[in-house]
């Protein structure tokens, strides 16, 4: 395998603490694109890897940037919005920007993360990731397109948030408790990344659905997270008429912890059919037994809480 150029859009998330290190174990040379560069100087540590202060939504900024790279790796997911838009609003306009950026910059490759069931269901989310998925199809490049259902790993989206909601409410009402889903570890999906980057053969205009070994539903999942913490907390599944009322107001609240447009996302349910990780020889991990090491210091936080308030 020879080493590669790369240029990374999205790369300072989540996924991208678990992909960023992965590519660079097989010696590529890795250019971060971030709106704020200072604050990723913790990425900076890793070996081979830039990270260039660069406005993303700026396609000369992003030609610039692309000249050189042997290929893009475009992780919409996470990205952040500009202009007062939700990321919603700008995946096809940024799916457009970059296939076009790669195509005047000369690089013919390119791998965009998306996700499960893209284009299905009711959600904004999902049809836009549909749509972006189809600009890159359609961009004559080279392309590999990888779709994850909801993803777990250290301070992640799923365990931690519900861990802390868990803590904090005697009672958690639950929109969509009885979605299914089938989650899946962030290190296997940073994998499936590495093998296709690695070697084109596996994965040139293939999409790959990257799923894990348990179909859980919400409600199962966040009973799962409770009973690791040794908690009381009561999980009430709501209606979907409460369910919608829930999503409205969570809205209005500070972060917007919960959306309409996320109540919508959970009635498709987040289980694919073709196994992509099969299709790559790798066997993907379970969230359950994950659950005592993401959460063991959210027990260790718990006991000190305790041990403050006997003082």
């Amino acid at each position: 395998m020879s080493a590669k150029r790369l240029v990374i859009l999205g790369g300072t998330g989540f996924v991208g603490s678990y992909l960023v290190p992965r590519l660079a174990m097989d010696g590529h040379r890795i250019v971060l694109l971030s709106r704020n560069r200072e604050r990723r100087r913790a990425l900076m540590v890793v070996p081979g890897v830039e990270i260039h202060s660069t406005d993303v939504y700026d396609g000369n900024a992003l030609r610039r940037q692309f000249e050189g790279a042997d290929a893009v790796i475009h992780m919409i997911g996470s990205l952040h919005p500009a202009g007062g838009r939700s990321l919603q609003e700008i995946h096809v306009e940024l799916a457009r920007r970059v296939t076009g950026a790669c195509q005047a910059a000369g690089v013919g490759r390119l791998h965009l993360m998306s996700a499960l069931k893209a284009g299905q269901g009711l959600s904004r989310y999902l049809k836009t990731r549909g749509e972006a998925e189809a600009v890159v199809r359609h961009s004559g490049l080279d392309w590999t397109i990888y779709q994850p259902s909801v993803m777990f790993g250290a301070n992640d989206g799923l365990v931690s948030r519900f861990a802390a909601l868990l803590r904090l409410m005697p009672v958690l009402p639950l929109a969509r408790a009885g979605s299914r889903l089938a989650p899946t570890y962030a290190g296997d999906v940073a994998e499936a990344f590495a093998r296709c980057v690695a070697d084109d053969r596996l994965s040139l205009d293939r999409t790959f659905e990257l799923y894990g070994p348990e179909v859980l539903t919400l409600g199962e999942i966040v009973r799962g997270i409770r009973d690791t913490l040794g908690l009381r907390t009561r999980i009430l599944p709501l209606p979907d008429a409460l369910g919608r009322i829930q999503a409205r107001c969570a809205e209005l609240l500070p972060g917007k912890p919960f959306s309409y447009d996320n109540f919508l996302t959970l009635r498709t349910d987040s289980v694919g059919k073709l196994d992509g990780y099969a299709a790559l020889e790798i066997r993907p991990q379970p969230l359950t037994p994950w659950l005592p090491v993401l959460l063991q210091g959210s027990r260790r936080q718990q006991r000190l809480d305790r041990f403050r308030a006997m003082r």
